[in-house]
């Protein structure tokens, strides 16, 4: 499984910004209300819950929340890129601007935590998230992700 599989070319956004966490998942959930055809009510809903169990930020200004969502037949990817990094209580304290988050079916197996492992690893690369913030279009995100999946693939 590589990032490319997760990720439809429509799915990445680019965003003027977000005032806090709450704002930046529900544009996360907005985006994938509009690729994926889910409820973006229930689909930031579900993030929030997550959120609620501890922050899904990892570190130098990522994040990678994650659902299971009604709707969803296989893990797919969303990512939003806000212009200024919003506080997300992240391992690190620092504030977050690149969100890659995944969605699950509700009876998901351990797909998606495969899924999660793969992404982290992806973004830990510094050359990989310098890319992602410099990038000038969302087609350029999309292209970055599913080339570095593919180079860093197991």
């Amino acid at each position: 499984m590589t990032i490319g599989d997760l990720l439809d070319p429509g799915a990445v956004a680019l965003r003027a910004g977000a005032p806090g966490k709450r704002q930046a998942l529900s544009l996360v959930a907005d985006v994938a209300a509009r690729v994926l055809g889910v409820d973006a009510d229930a689909t930031l809903e579900g993030l929030l819950e997550r959120e609620a169990a501890g922050s899904t930020g990892v570190g130098e200004g990522v994040a990678i929340p994650h659902a299971r969502v009604e709707g969803v037949d296989r893990v797919r990817a969303v990512v939003v890129r806000l212009d200024t990094p919003v506080p997300f209580d992240a391992l690190d304290d620092k504030p977050v601007d690149l969100l890659v988050a995944l969605f699950a079916p509700l009876d998901a197996s351990a797909q998606h935590l495969r899924a999660l492992a793969r992404v982290a690893r992806v973004l830990r690369q510094p050359e990989t998230r310098a890319a992602l913030r410099q990038a000038k279009s969302a087609d350029a995100i999309h292209v970055l992700l599913t080339q570095e999946a593919a180079s860093t693939a197991a």
